[in-house]
């Protein structure tokens, strides 16, 4: 059977609908309208809008062919009937006998004892079902491809719509679950320490509805076609650039591939632009239908699958829009929700106005975590199922000291929240007074307190800070930031402008660290099986000896004349760093051939990240100037536990034996034969972390801005050799971690912690 709906398409209809809805009749009356109008389109007899109460109940809010009188009557509990079915599966049902489905349930009151033929679409808004829309005949027969197709088209408008408050008053929708709106608390793991509280905005924007129907059907394929065709090429060159590749990178690349060519995605995506949406529209819905399908799936290889067609809808707006790293405007409070994060797009917004960011997944030790801490961005991640529960404008707080996410906060949790900013305000101005503070131990020993960096707007806050330089400046950031490759000029520009703000205080440049999390759109990098032991850091600058040359050439460039610090990281033998050292010196030889002055002192370490190193030691001092322990890398390569996978991240302490005592062994050897070391993990800029290190003789710390204040309190309050000798003894037959004896006799010694 074709209707005559099938033959004129679901955008008359959609017209009709918002032309019934431009005028002043109650909201009721308008309602009624819309499901006269969709059952004469269909050539249904019966016609039925269900929404979701806030307690997940189902209420007929209109019908065209059921009894009236059940209007706002009928309600079906959560998953009961036909229609709680199609929210409990998120996807259509189509049943040509539906009184003979197990799932019917019989509602006397409304009528529908003749009607066999069923076909039911959820009202999905960002993967969630808010409501139902269904249509019925008397003859028992299925409805076609087409027809449900079509419903669908309709039932995504009206989600919007409805969502938007364009169907429906908020008066009338004070109890129905449009979006999430109840006040909510969820727990999850502290990324970046702090408070915030301001305005939702969503990573991944939604199409408004004003952008949902297109004006020429033909243009928007032809814009569709040709994103999708850009998509599978892009895919296509990732696959045959990569010959040999084999194991998990492989099957993620072809998995990719699967979906941009499966025929269903692409066949309802080019449905759903002939009947009328736009190509973005198009995506979303698609998008909506995946995760109302399998959001709900236990099996962890469905859910991964998600995560996949996440990916490629986000890839396919990107190709759409032409520009998918344009700035956005953001509100003076917001935070910022996603699934996840990679460090660039977090880089892309706007850090005046961001106060707060909330993460689905992650981890502490992600690179979006480090880039928080460094912008002193308060973050909590792994909040299972965020993003469905929060919409574009929600009140929320970032509770990072809790590691916990407030949405739609009630008042007086609003009010807990600003006694305890008022709190901090406090704290701070404590720290500001210590700022130019020498921070010696309570015995006389100095304690250099230094900063992480990697921004060029990270340099306005040196000053404030109190530290005493630049121990760790990440070069890779201008490369993440960028839209293609940073030429010479560019790279000096900035290594230069790093020196005059330091102003003489040390600055400790890392070269490159780049792969692992951290791929750049315009290098040809692969995706590979194991990418925190893969290609990255200092063997990508060997096995690239022009980007390496380069970026060194750029250093001995920018210091004319002045003291110039290279590190190099994750070198894991001592023929790397010979190697690596070999560069340094042939570049400053080039420059001193063609007259350019040399740095009046030049010092090139190495970071020990590697485990191999620990039973080096002896063999890579000598060769190095300095060295600097990177405990985020040396932690997850001792305890072989990847720092970006969120169900192994935790599972060592630092401040365990084998962390400890490894710690210990570079400290020794560095005393020996007198080579200066510092710590520039994460560890240095935590009170309690910071405070064994001192303990084990460390004393040169590198930490981001926000740790500087607690961690020089932490200095001036402890007595060195009673520490020493604390914690050198809880590691004597300790099983497992220690950090809550190390906090008992941090208290027992009066330490602010």
């Amino acid at each position: 059977m074709v209707t005559s709906f099938a033959i004129r398409g679901p955008r008359s209809l959609l017209r009709q609908i918002r032309e019934a809805m431009a005028g002043d009749a109650p909201a009721q009356a308008k309602l009624n309208m819309v499901v006269r109008i969709i059952a004469g389109s269909m050539v249904a007899e019966v016609c039925s809008i269900y929404l979701r109460r806030a307690g997940g109940e189902l209420e007929l809010f209109a019908t065209e062919g059921l009894s009236a009188d059940a209007v706002h009557v009928t309600r079906l509990k959560s998953g009961e009937g036909l229609v709680g079915e199609i929210v409990r599966l998120g996807r259509p049902l189509n049943l040509s006998d539906a009184p003979n489905h197990p799932a019917f349930s019989y509602r006397p009151e409304t009528g529908e004892d003749p009607y066999h033929s069923f076909l039911g679409v959820p009202l999905l808004r960002g993967g969630r079902a808010i409501g139902v829309l269904v249509v019925q005949n008397r003859t028992e027969r299925s409805y076609g491809e087409e027809e449900v197709e079509d419903l669908q088209i309709i039932a995504m408008v009206l989600a919007e719509m409805v969502g938007a408050g364009e169907l429906l008053g908020q008066e009338v929708l004070k109890d129905v679950e449009i979006a999430p709106h109840r006040p909510e608390r969820l727990k999850g793991a502290r990324f970046a320490d702090g408070l915030a509280y301001g305005k939702v905005i969503l990573h991944e924007q939604p199409v408004a509805p004003e952008k949902l129907l297109s004006d020429d059907p033909a243009a928007e394929e032809i814009r569709l076609r040709a994103a999708v065709e850009a998509l599978q090429k892009q895919i296509d060159d990732m696959l045959e650039g990569h010959h040999g590749l084999v194991g998990a990178p492989y099957e993620v690349l072809e998995t990719y591939r699967m979906f941009a060519h499966d025929r269903g995605w692409n066949h309802s995506l080019e449905e759903a632009v002939r009947n009328g949406l736009t190509a973005e529209a198009a995506v979303e819905r698609v998008r909506s239908e995946h995760r109302a399908r399998l959001g709900q799936a236990r099996d962890p290889y469905l859910r991964e699958r998600l995560h996949d067609l996440e990916d490629l809808n986000d890839r396919l707006l990107r190709h759409l829009s032409g520009d998918g790293h344009k700035a956005r405007e953001l509100p003076d409070d917001a935070i910022l929700v996603a699934r996840n994060l990679g460090p660039a797009d977090l880089l892309e917004y706007d850090r005046t106005k961001l106060k707060g960011l909330l993460l689905e997944e992650g981890s502490p030790a992600s690179h979006a975590a480090i880039v928080a801490r460094a912008l002193d961005i308060p973050c909590v991640g792994r909040l299972a199922g965020l993003r469905d529960k929060v919409n574009e404008g929600d009140p929320v707080i970032v509770d990072a000291e809790s590691a916990e996410a407030f949405l739609r906060p009630r008042p007086d949790v609003v009010a807990a929240l600003d006694n305890r900013l008022a709190v901090r305000a406090q704290r701070r101005a404590e720290f500001a007074r210590l700022r130019d503070t020498p921070a010696f131990t309570k015995d006389g020993a100095k304690v250099t307190l230094l900063m992480n960096a990697g921004l060029a707007v990270d340099l306005d806050i040196l000053g404030e800070t109190g530290a005493e330089g630049i121990g760790l400046f990440r070069t890779e950031f201008q490369f993440m930031v960028a839209e293609d490759m940073p030429r010479l000029d560019a790279q000096r520009a900035l290594y230069e402008k790093v020196l005059d703000v330091a102003d003489g205080q040390p600055v400790t440049f890392r070269t490159l660290d780049l792969g692992g999390d951290k791929l750049l759109p315009y290098m040809e990098l692969e995706r590979e099986e194991n990418p925190a032991l893969g290609w990255r850091a200092i063997r990508m600058g060997l096995d690239r000896p022009a980007l390496l040359r380069l970026q060194l050439r750029a250093l001995i460039w920018a210091a004319r004349g002045r003291p110039l610090r290279i590190m190099f990281p994750l070198v894991a033998s001592v023929d790397e760093f010979r190697a690596a050292r070999a560069f340094v010196d042939a570049e400053l030889a080039w420059a001193q051939r063609r007259g350019r002055p040399a740095p009046s002192r030049l010092d090139v370490g190495a970071m020990i990240e590697a485990p191999a190193l620990l039973w080096h030691l002896d063999a890579l001092l000598p060769m190095t100037d300095f060295v600097s322990v990177g405990t985020n890398d040396l932690m997850q390569y001792l305890f072989a536990a990847d720092r970006g996978n969120p169900r192994v991240a935790d599972r060592y302490d630092p401040l365990s034996p084998p962390a400890l005592r490894a710690l210990q062994q570079i400290q020794v050897a560095c005393a020996e034969t007198g080579t200066p070391v510092s710590v520039c993990g994460e560890m240095a800029g935590r009170p309690l972390e910071a405070f064994a290190l001192v303990a084990l003789g460390f004393d040169r710390l590198s930490m981001p801005p926000a740790g500087i204040g607690p961690v020089k309190q932490m200095v001036l309050s402890v007595d060195r050799e009673a520490a020493q000798r604390g914690v050198i003894s809880l590691l004597k037959g300790a099983s497992g971690s220690v950090r809550n004896e190390i906090e008992t006799l941090a208290r027992k010694l009066y330490v602010a912690v």
